[in-house]
């Protein structure tokens, strides 16, 4: 793409099946007066609870935002928690067909004590096992229904280790979008780090990377493209994009390699920051957008969502205003 506003313009083309671990994001907010006469541990007045599309879904909720149509393929609970997850996904306009649910399962949800905007607690309900073969069976055979019957011009696979994306089912659909010509992404994890290989863009972050190379790997340039180097030697992919947090992204395409800093923000909260990176970087993908026009935005979008606190999508006209204002003023490419 050659114009600088021109990806805007054509996020509502397009269609992304994001398939990954879902999950709720659970608030519960309320005030402090006091210590317990318990334990040394403050008493939390409840005054709100809230709950909010995670995971993979908040991925498929930031490609929303964007414009994009988003379709998940994942496994939930045949559980109270499932099921609201199947009236949170259209009271946000995001389709269930490709949504599995298992008696074999707990739904992933993920609370958050708060008060004054400050996080005091989280509880994790989840199962953290692979999917039964009958399970990966039916996923499978979700994600190939969707394939034959949209036109999906990409695939994002968001990992958090929750026992969706076995190493079966990452193959099995790489091999398929191979097989259909559709670019891949993945947002990954620990447990199966490795197994995302002939991916088109693999988007770790700073701590995978360290706890997966076998050689010490600094924020710098020179080191992350030696760690790169070694990613592409194991994975075979095209693109890598390692976020850095407060340092903001490092990119390479097997011949050249940057890292581009972040734009000064006030921070409030990281949470959800990495799903907005990766739907910003997994929509530039499906529109061949180049690779350091990907990071820009990413990094922007990123930053953007850590303003605000708790899990959100992307403002897809802040960032476009953002987006155009750097760009006036030769702060990016």
């Amino acid at each position: 793409m050659n114009s600088a506003s021109a990806p805007f313009e054509h996020f509502s083309q397009q269609n992304l099946l994001v398939l990954g671990d879902v999950m709720i994001d659970r608030y519960l907010e309320g005030r402090v007066d006091r210590i317990s006469p318990e334990a040394p541990v403050p008493i939390v007045q409840l005054q709100q609870r809230e709950d909010r599309l995670g995971g993979a879904a908040n991925v498929a909720l930031n490609l929303k935002a964007l414009g994009a149509t988003p379709y998940i393929c994942t496994v939930i609970g045949k559980d109270k928690e499932g099921d609201e997850m199947l009236e949170l996904l259209p009271a946000h306009q995001l389709s269930t067909r490709g949504i599995v649910q298992s008696a074999e399962r707990r739904t992933t949800v993920k609370s958050r004590v708060l008060a004054a905007s400050q996080q005091l607690l989280r509880l994790d309900e989840e199962d953290t096992h692979d999917l039964l073969e009958a399970e990966e069976e039916k996923l499978l055979a979700a994600v190939v229904s969707i394939l034959e019957n949209k036109d999906i011009h990409a695939i994002l696979f968001q990992d958090y280790n929750k026992g969706v994306l076995s190493v079966r089912v990452i193959q099995k659909v790489i091999l398929e979008a191979i097989k259909r010509d559709i670019p891949t992404a993945v947002d990954p994890k620990f447990n199966n780090f490795w197994a995302y290989k002939r991916i088109t863009l693999f988007k770790p972050n700073l701590k995978e990377i360290r706890a997966q190379i076998p050689f010490p790997v600094a924020p710098d340039t020179a080191s992350l493209a030696k760690a790169a180097q070694h990613l592409r030697s194991k994975l075979d992919h095209q693109f890598t994009l390692i976020t850095l947090s407060e340092r903001g992204v490092f990119f390479e395409n097997g011949k050249s390699s940057h890292s581009m800093p972040t734009h000064p923000r006030m921070i409030a909260d990281v949470c959800g920051a990495g799903d907005t990176v990766f739907a910003v970087a997994g929509l530039g993908l499906s529109l061949g957008m180049d690779l350091e026009q990907i990071a820009q935005l990413a990094n922007l979008a990123g930053g953007q969502v850590c303003e605000k606190v708790g899990v959100v999508p992307v403002d897809r006209s802040k960032l476009e205003q953002e987006y155009e204002a750097l760009l006036s003023m030769g702060r990016i490419a």
